[in-house]
């Protein structure tokens, strides 16, 4: 039989020239390092920049992390209320029935504009109707609002006590509305007294009034 041949490998020369690779290198001309040290320095340089894109990349990904898990605390605490609002639909549906039946009370005790002269005669009759004398009775200046304009009204009359205090009442149960304002009492001959009082009354603009109310307002776009 054919005998194998032996490969003696002589480890200590290996290691030397191994070695020699790694003397004497210039660290300013890595181009003219030996095979091996150019070799490993390339692999050290790509580990080191994978290292640090990798670090970069867990940081990013841990503020965006961060962020949805904040976006998550935030939208459940939406469906919750949006869950709640669902279950109490046909409630808030109701309420705001009422609420706008609240409204459309309210909005028929104001006059419109067409229908202040007749509300000032309402006045006046009321103070007649309870035999009171009126000695002034001038509208002031109309104050426009938002959606409202005030009309103040000076009122002065003259009368027995129970007769001014029936038409204070009968101001009150107009069917719109009318407040009585600085309202003062000083006695007169014959045992009447004269009232002096600032009557205000109320009525909701028109559209064209309330679109030109926002156009004019402070902070209206121009």
């Amino acid at each position: 039989m054919a005998k194998t041949p032996k490969i003696s490998v002589d480890l200590s020369a290996i290691q030397n020239s191994l070695k020699a690779q790694f003397s004497g290198l210039d660290p300013n001309d890595p181009p003219s390092w030996p095979a091996l040290p150019r070799y490993l320095l390339c692999v050290g340089v790509t580990v080191l920049v994978v290292v640090a894109l990798w670090f970069v990349w867990l940081s990013s990904s841990d503020e965006e992390l961060t962020a949805e898990q904040a976006k998550e605390v935030q939208l459940r605490e939406d469906y919750k209320k949006k869950l709640v609002q669902a279950v109490n639909l046909d409630a808030l549906k109701k309420q705001r029935e009422q609420v706008q039946q609240y409204v459309t009370q309210l909005e028929k005790q104001l006059p419109s504009k067409a229908e202040m002269d007749a509300l000032l005669s309402d006045i006046n009759q009321a103070g007649l109707g309870r035999s009171l004398q009126f000695e002034l009775f001038r509208p002031g200046q109309v104050s426009v609002k938002e959606y409202y304009a005030e009309l103040p009204i000076a009122v002065r009359v003259t009368g027995r006590y129970h007769d001014i205090g029936a038409f204070a009442a009968d101001i009150a149960n107009l069917s719109r509305i009318v407040t009585l304002n600085n309202l003062a009492l000083v006695p007169a001959k014959d045992g009447n007294l004269v009232m002096d009082t600032t009557a205000k009354t109320f009525r909701y603009l028109d559209p064209e009034e309330v679109a030109l109310q926002r156009k004019s307002a402070p902070g209206a776009k121009k």
